[in-house]
């Protein structure tokens, strides 16, 4: 089972509380925020970058309102693939397909028992590489 680090914004803060729950399974880093309190999403993203650079064979999870942000904002680094995903299927292609490392969810757009599916579905799949390796590869310079 691959590390995990996890943060959120205050958009995220209740679906992170969620799935820190359903993840006890596993090495879990919760990298904040720790209330509702509003922040900056982009210093999360940092935050969970900074992680993964440190430790790449980990996976990352950031939550805001709507994943938007932290999706934008996380793939600013060259070692991050962050894909948002709305449902299992979008979260197991991301990482088949696209080699992704972290995921991206809305808070206020998903509901909990979807959620908990997506993240099942991240940590389960990994990537084929073959004939995805060379898409990847473009992106990745």
């Amino acid at each position: 089972m691959p590390k995990i680090y996890i943060a959120a914004d205050h958009g995220g803060f209740d679906l992170k509380g969620v799935l820190l729950d359903s993840l006890a399974d596993y090495d879990v880093t919760d990298l904040g925020t720790s209330s509702k309190d509003a922040v900056n999403y982009p210093d999360y993203a940092t935050k969970l970058a900074t992680a993964l650079d440190y430790d790449r064979d980990a996976l990352g999870i950031l939550i805001c309102g709507t994943g938007l942000g932290m999706s934008m904002a996380a793939n600013r680094y060259p070692h991050i693939r962050a894909a948002r995903c709305v449902t299992g299927l979008d979260a197991q292609l991301a990482r088949q397909h696209n080699n992704a490392n972290v995921l991206c969810l809305g808070g206020r757009v998903l509901g909990d028992e979807l959620a908990k599916h997506i993240v099942d579905a991240f940590l389960h799949f990994s990537f084929e590489g073959g004939r995805h390796q060379a898409r990847v590869d473009q992106f990745s310079c």
